[in-house]
């Protein structure tokens, strides 16, 4: 059953890194792409919207890490589920996102 805290730990890790830009940028008053937003992924949401769904992450996150077995930081499978599941997720928001941000474009040295 160890697998299965490591699944959770890894999705846990996704959860906690997709609350920081929806948070941040709710905190800012500025608007953020979101799952809610037209069209899905790629228009902005509100502020609102996204402090709203960045707390929902952030409560996701700390469900699957803290709540689920017995998380230990210095446990080194745990760990790298963890920072695997924020990794993954902020590869992948770096090149969902810049495009739109301008985080993708060539270098022209």
């Amino acid at each position: 059953m160890a697998w299965l805290y490591l699944v959770s730990y890894f999705f846990g890790g996704a959860f906690l890194a997709n609350a920081v830009p929806h948070l941040v940028s709710g905190m800012m008053g500025r608007p953020f792409q979101s799952p809610f937003a037209k069209p899905h992924g790629e228009g902005l949401s509100s502020s609102t919207v996204n402090a709203l769904w960045g707390f929902f992450n952030l409560v996701a996150g700390y469900l699957l890490v803290c709540r689920v077995g017995d998380f230990g930081l210095r446990d080194t499978p745990d760990v790298v589920a963890l920072g695997l599941g924020i990794l993954l997720i902020a590869v992948m928001a770096a090149r969902q996102f810049g495009r739109f941000n301008g985080g993708n474009a060539p270098n022209r040295s």
